[in-house]
C-alpha cells in the first residue's frame, strides 16, 4: 500500500515517536532484508553511483517499488529489472511529468537550481522530498560538537554554479532549505560525514586497510588522540530508507560511530581486521604540512577551520535508528572488495600517499 502526502504528514510524528522507543543505542548493522509492512514506491533521482545502488538494493529487498531517473551513462545495465526514467538534472526533466511517487531520494543534487527545478516538476506528485546533503555544509567547523541546528556556511554569490571546495557546503546548505520551503511538512534531509565501504570509487577509506595490509613502517598522521568519523555506505542506505518507512521528517547528521573514536582506535581496527604487521610512526602535524600534507585522506588534524570537522553530533540520527557496523567489519569488506580489481586499478590507489612519498617523509621525522 502507498501513501499520500497528507498520508506522511499525519504518521510522521508518531512514527518518529516510535523510533526513539525502538532505537538501537549501538551495536552491529546488519544487511538483512526485513520486508517493509507497507510499500512504496520510490523515485531515486541518480541510483547507479555508488550510494545509490546501495540504497536500490535495501529498498527493493524490502519490497518497495523502486523507479530510477538519470541521463543512463554510468553503470546503465546495473538493475535492468527496474523502470529507468532518462532526463538530465541540468536542463529535462520531462520523464518526471505526469508520475506519481510516495517518496523521492534526490542523490545527485549539487547546486539550488537542481533542487528547485526537481521539487517544481514533482509537486504534489510525491509525498515526501529526500535530499542526501553533507557535513560539509557547516565548513568552517569552528565548533565542536556540531549539531543539526549548527551554523552553516554561507557564500558571497548563492547564484553561482562553481562546485569547488569552497563552495560545496554552502552550495548544498542552499539546495537544503529549497527542499525544506518546497516539502515543510515532509522533507528530509541527511548529512552524511564521509562515506565509506566497498567499492568506495575515491579510496579515502580504502587507503587504510590497503597500506595496513601492506606492512611495514608507516606513516601515521597527527596525534593518537586526533577524532575521526565516517559512515559505511551500507549503514547510511539502510538508515535513508528507514527514515523513509519511519515518515520522519527533519535534518539529520549521520555519521559514526556512536562513540567518540580516535585515530589510534580507528588504526587499530582497521589493522586488526587486515591482520597487519605495520608498525605505526606518528607523524606531527606541523611537520606534514611543513611537507604540504595537511589532510591525510580524510584525516585532518582538529584546529583551525576544521576542528569540527570529525566532532559532528549523530546523536539524534541514532536515535531514530542509524546503525553503525564496527571498523573492523567495513576494513575487512573494503580490502574483499579492493583485491577483486583488476591490477592496474589497484596499482596506484587514488588517495593517500605514495609508498616512495612516505618514506621520505619517514625518513625526514627519523632524521629531525
Amino acid at each position: 500500500m502507498s501513501f499520500t502526502r497528507r498520508d506522511f504528514v499525519r504518521t510522521s510524528a508518531l512514527a518518529g515517536a516510535a523510533a526513539g522507543l525502538g532505537a538501537c543505542s549501538s551495536g552491529d548493522a546488519s544487511d538483512e532484508a526485513t520486508p517493509a509492512a507497507d510499500p512504496l514506491r520510490v523515485l531515486i533521482l541518480g541510483g547507479t553511483g555508488w550510494l545509490g545502488p546501495n540504497q536500490v538494493r535495501t529498498a527493493v529487498g524490502r519490497g518497495h517499488e523502486v523507479t530510477l531517473f538519470n541521463r543512463g551513462r554510468r553503470n546503465p545495465g546495473m538493475f535492468p529489472e527496474l523502470e529507468t526514467l532518462i532526463g538530465d538534472r541540468n536542463d529535462n526533466l520531462e520523464s518526471l511529468r505526469g508520475r506519481t511517487w510516495d517518496v523521492v531520494i534526490d542523490n545527485s543534487a549539487t547546486i539550488p537550481r537542481w533542487v528547485r527545478q526537481s521539487t517544481e516538476v514533482l509537486g504534489d506528485s510525491v509525498g515526501a522530498y529526500v535530499f542526501v546533503s553533507s557535513v560539509g555544509v557547516y565548513l568552517p567547523y569552528l565548533t565542536a560538537p556540531l549539531a543539526e541546528d549548527g551554523p552553516v556556511g554561507t557564500i558571497d554569490d548563492p547564484t553561482t554554479e562553481e562546485v569547488n571546495g569552497a563552495t560545496y557546503g554552502a552550495l548544498k546548505a542552499l539546495s537544503e532549505e529549497v527542499a525544506r520551503q518546497a516539502y515543510p511538512d515532509t522533507y528530509q534531509v541527511v548529512r552524511p560525514g564521509y562515506i565509506v565501504g566497498p567499492e568506495d570509487p575515491t579510496d579515502r577509506f580504502t587507503y587504510w586497510p590497503v597500506r595496513m595490509a601492506r606492512g611495514g613502517e608507516m606513516l601515521a598522521p597527527g596525534s593518537p588522540s586526533d577524532p575521526i568519523q565516517q559512515i559505511d555506505v551500507r549503514d547510511l542506505a539502510t538508515f535513508m530508507i528507514d527514515l523513509v518507512e519511519q515518515r520522519a521528517t527533519g535534518t539529520f547528521n549521520a555519521v559514526g560511530p556512536r562513540e567518540s573514536l580516535s585515530m589510534a582506535r580507528f588504526l587499530e581496527s582497521v589493522g586488526g581486521a587486515v591482520e597487519s604487521e605495520a608498525e605505526l610512526t606518528w607523524v606531527d602535524a606541523d611537520f606534514l604540512e611543513e611537507r604540504d600534507v595537511s589532510f591525510l585522506t580524510y584525516w585532518a588534524p582538529p584546529r583551525g577551520d576544521y576542528l569540527g570537522m570529525h566532532q559532528i553530533d549523530g546523536s539524534k540520527a541514532f536515535a531514530h535508528g542509524l546503525r553503525s557496523r564496527p571498523i573492523a567489519e567495513t576494513a575487512s569488506d573494503t580490502l574483499d572488495w579492493f583485491n577483486t580489481l583488476d591490477e592496474e586499478r589497484r596499482a596506484e590507489l587514488r588517495s593517500g600517499i605514495p609508498a616512495d612519498r612516505e618514506a621520505d617523509i619517514l625518513a625526514a621525522w627519523a632524521a629531525r
